[in-house]
């Protein structure tokens, strides 16, 4: 296992035919496939030499070569802001998300982000997971709540992102839609890709498109809405949002891919609808260190409480 400083790769057979970013991630247990595609596409990862692809379908008797930069201090503050915290030790962290936190800084939002939270409570991640993004494995958007793991070790962000990519990790959300299903359960299976015109949107209608499954099942209905238990078996950007708009049941609030058309009959629970109402309920995973097979539960926040107690006093 590599984790800064040169390296070299013989492609065996076993590698003929895989991705080099793949390979790569294989490997170099420390080197995510996402790292791994960003040090490819800078030429700091090079086949026989050459400038490939991170795509680049590797053939046996090939080299890979390259160099794993030391990690990057952040520029990310440390700050002193109240984390929720479902489970610690000293490998990962668990946290529980509340809606209207950004993940990581970015554009508009360079502090005031569980990044900087969790550098004052966990000063030693600096070194983990790059410049904006220590230990951070998998993300919510800003107004998801819920379940989110942190990483506090390479070995355990290592580990953690091969059972992203492996599928091996399971998430499980809730989600307050608009409409009554036509089933009690279903999938979702629809590719999804940035949208063809709103770049800053995803769409199922994108001429370059990639792979994704949702699983739900219907958990309460009302007189008209929804609370499905959502199981995605992909990690796609804004996936159970786009997917439920896809099925024409978007998810309540949701300003980006909900209907402009208000359901008369919501008219009393629209206004207190402040953000979409998407929860990432429990997460199970394996443990990094211990391989423990883990179970992670974030309760029902309580605006999401609000509307679904204001939705039963409607039927």
């Amino acid at each position: 296992m590599f984790s800064q400083g040169s390296f070299s790769i013989a492609v065996t057979e076993r590698l003929s035919g895989t991705r080099l970013d793949v390979a790569v991630a294989m490997q170099i247990g420390t080197c995510s496939r996402s790292v791994a595609g960003a040090l490819i596409r800078e030429g700091r990862i090079r086949v026989q030499g050459e400038i490939k692809k991170p795509g680049y379908r590797l053939k046996a008797g090939e080299s890979i070569s390259g160099d794993i930069p030391a990690p990057v201090p952040i520029d990310c503050a440390p700050e002193s802001i109240t984390l929720q915290i479902l489970h610690e030790d000293e490998d990962i962290i668990v946290i529980d998300k509340p809606a209207g936190m950004v993940v990581h800084p970015a554009p508009g939002h360079s502090s005031g982000t569980l990044v900087n939270a969790i550098l004052y409570h966990c000063p030693h991640l600096s070194g983990i997971g790059g410049k904006v993004r220590p230990g951070i494995v998998h993300r919510l958007d800003k107004d998801t709540s819920g379940v989110l793991l942190v990483a506090k070790t390479a070995a355990a962000q290592a580990h953690l992102a091969d059972q992203f990519k492996n599928r091996t990790l399971q998430k499980t959300y809730l989600a307050l839609v608009a409409g009554n299903m036509e089933s009690a359960s279903g999938s979702i299976e629809l590719s999804i890709g940035r949208h063809p015109v709103d770049r800053k949107k995803m769409s199922v209608f994108s001429a370059k498109s990639r792979d994704a499954k949702t699983l739900w099942r219907v958990r309460e209905a009302f007189s008209a809405a929804s609370l499905l238990e959502v199981e995605i078996k992909t990690g796609r950007t804004h996936q159970i949002r786009v997917h439920c708009a896809a099925l024409h049941h978007p998810v309540l609030g949701d300003s980006v891919y909900g209907s402009r058309k208000a359901d008369s009959r919501l008219s009393c629970v629209t206004p207190f609808i402040v953000r979409q109402m998407l929860h990432a309920w429990k997460i199970v995973f394996t443990h990094p260190q211990t391989g423990e097979r883990m179970q992670m539960v974030s309760p029902v926040p309580s605006d999401m409480a609000d509307i679904l107690y204001r939705l039963k006093s409607l039927t």
